[in-house]
């Protein structure tokens, strides 16, 4: 009894120094660092939205579906853009 418990313990710690070593070897096994909390994914450039950059977006995923606040966020742009480039048509075709 007393040899198969040390066995025993001799294996949890053999396999505890190979998982510690394999570890800090490797790493978690991440390319890039995990987003920080509250953190997210979407972007859309600084100004002139274009079709793929619509097409392309992601949105951080939630319990109900996706965060209400990053895809509010993502439409305000894309509406904003649209009156712009509206507002910039009309324009032209007034000056002709």
């Amino acid at each position: 009894m007393g040899t198969a418990l040390l066995y025993l313990v001799v294996m949890v710690v053999v396999a505890a120094v190979v998982f510690l070593g394999a570890s800090l070897l490797f790493g978690r096994g991440e390319e890039l660092a995990p987003l920080p909390p509250g953190a997210t994914p979407t972007y859309l450039p600084p100004s002139a939205l274009s079709g793929t950059d619509l097409r392309t977006i992601r949105f951080a995923q939630v319990v109900r579906g996706y965060r209400m606040s990053e895809v509010d966020w993502a439409l305000e742009r894309a509406a904003t853009e649209l009156d712009t480039l509206r507002a910039r048509v009309a324009e032209l075709e007034a000056g002709r």
